[in-house]
């Protein structure tokens, strides 16, 4: 389901824009659609008011809490949609929530578990907003990051539709909704062009072309040193800096040559690295470097004058980093399929 698809139901039941506005800000603060003073003025119509419930009932149901993990940085949430399947949101500290853009991921990162089997199909507009209505009726959310499962780019349409509403009826400030991605050039064509400007984090994780064609084997062959320069362009035009998201692994991406690489790119630009340690996850060969070996990569950049923030993957701490709950219970799944069939057979 996408957001016009609601806009254009209420629509049909005589809704005009402010009762629109009005039902959609409740659904997306996680309350009650008729909640608020009810005056004169803001009375809805009989058709809409009549549908109410069914109507709450459908947008509570595209997003639905199966189960919760609590860790030190936050809680991940396997969060069941409409159709059964699942997808992970994440509630970070300091309000914000992370949430998930497709089902599955095209990318295919080397290091990372969602993209394994693949992109199973696009979330739609409405599937995204629910995961932030569905945190609000938990706690508080002032932020909202584009960085679950799934590339944002690849889905575009959905997402930018998504952060329009967000950073309207959502209320939350454009620099606090931030769209992650490994660096499609649509992206760059299409934020210009919005109403809602948001924050941009890429993914960089090498400063090496090769390399990164090695560790993101289907996201678009850009050189860093290009994905840079755009995203410095938005920085400038948005007054946001960008984030840089590096995934630091052992071996691979933790050498002297990458910092010099790094100070190389980001020297004078308006931008954050953000060092992330490698999430370690059953069967990939990669491991996470010591603790005092990313202390000291984020240390000697900080000293060479780019501004640095060491951080830790949520869900470290209950092995449930991005992809590993839905892993884990599709894993899960397969097994009791397959002691059915064996219990069935047995009987036979």
């Amino acid at each position: 389901m996408n957001i016009d698809a609601i806009r254009q139901r209420l629509r049909a039941l005589g809704a005009r824009p402010s009762h629109e506005a009005r039902l959609l800000r409740a659904w997306l603060q996680g309350r009650a659609l008729d909640a608020g003073p009810r005056t004169e003025s803001n009375r809805l119509p009989k058709a809409v008011q009549a549908a109410l419930p069914e109507l709450e009932s459908d947008l509570r149901a595209l997003a639905r809490v199966r189960s919760e993990h609590p860790g030190e940085d936050g809680t991940r949430l396997l969060v069941e949609l409409a159709d059964g399947q699942a997808v992970e949101s994440v509630l970070l500290p300091r309000d914000g929530l992370c949430v998930s853009t497709q089902l599955g991921c095209a990318v295919g990162c080397v290091f990372c578990m969602t993209g394994r089997d693949g992109l199973l199909r696009q979330l739609g507009s409405a599937e995204i907003v629910a995961q932030v209505a569905l945190a609000r009726r938990l706690r508080r959310v002032h932020k909202v990051v584009f960085m679950g499962m799934g590339e944002p780019a690849h889905n575009l349409e959905a997402v930018l539709e998504a952060i329009e509403l967000l950073g309207t009826e959502g209320a939350i400030p454009h620099k606090n909704l931030v769209l992650s991605t490994v660096g499609d050039v649509r992206v760059f064509e299409r934020l210009p062009q919005m109403r809602v400007k948001p924050a941009l984090a890429l993914s960089l994780h090498t400063t090496k072309a090769e390399l990164r064609a090695q560790l993101l084997p289907r996201a678009p062959r850009i050189e860093p040193a290009e994905l840079v320069e755009l995203g410095e362009a938005w920085a400038r035009a948005s007054g946001y800096p960008i984030q840089y998201q590096w995934t630091l692994i052992e071996g691979i991406n933790d050498g002297e040559d990458e910092i010099d690489g790094i100070v190389r790119l980001l020297a004078g630009k308006y931008a954050v690295m953000n060092m992330i340690p490698f999430n370690t996850v059953d069967g990939l060969r990669y491991r996470r470097p010591s603790a005092e070996r990313a202390a000291e990569i984020a240390r000697t950049l900080h000293r060479r004058g780019i501004l640095t923030k060491l951080r830790q993957s949520a869900g470290q701490d209950v092995d449930a980093g991005c992809g590993q709950l839905r892993a884990r219970e599709s894993q899960l799944a397969f097994v009791r399929r397959d002691e059915k069939r064996a219990a069935r057979a047995s009987a036979g």
